[in-house]
């Protein structure tokens, strides 16, 4: 399975980094869609990333319609992820997709309401209190993107590491 986890205009580098640390442990392509509220090669989006740059494949895009229009939802299995959603992000059936596209909107903004209600049906979310905003960017990235993973039975990650084995005999 291909994993996509695309950023659309992230604001917090902190929250980019441990995304690209994700994708990374993941084997997912990150998505960066600008602009961006910091730049890439800032010390707080490095730090964050830890030493897992070099281990990520990465893709950036100009602007929101510049990736729609390489990437077309209507084409490609894509999710927009957003507290106003129709679903929940664990009803959906992600075991039969070759590739899944997760979007995910700025901190402070999400993604544009024109985008979410053009693919309402395709809007996904985490179920929340009620009287609470959102979780942080980077939890949510996790939680979904696991999901997506766990229905394909983790494909290609590794299970119970070789240094446990021993303890287990």
């Amino acid at each position: 399975m291909k994993l996509h986890i695309v950023l659309v205009e992230p604001e917090i580098p902190q929250n980019t980094g441990n995304i690209a640390r994700t994708c990374a442990i993941l084997g997912a392509k990150l998505h960066l869609v600008h602009p961006l509220g910091f730049k890439v090669d800032e010390k707080s989006v490095k730090r964050s990333g830890l030493d897992y740059w070099d281990k990520l494949a990465i893709e950036e895009h100009k602007n929101f319609n510049e990736f729609l229009e390489k990437y077309k939802p209507e084409e490609h299995s894509m999710y927009f992820a957003t507290t106003k959603a129709k679903h929940i992000y664990s009803d959906v059936n992600y075991s039969n997709m070759d590739e899944v596209f997760l979007l995910f909107g700025k901190e402070t903004k999400g993604l544009p309401e024109s985008t979410l209600l053009k693919y309402i049906d395709k809007t996904i979310r985490i179920p929340m209190r009620e009287t609470l905003r959102s979780l942080n960017l980077s939890n949510s990235v996790a939680i979904i993107a696991y999901e997506v993973l766990r229905q394909k039975n983790f494909e290609l990650l590794e299970g119970i590491s070789a240094y446990f084995d021993e303890d287990l005999k």
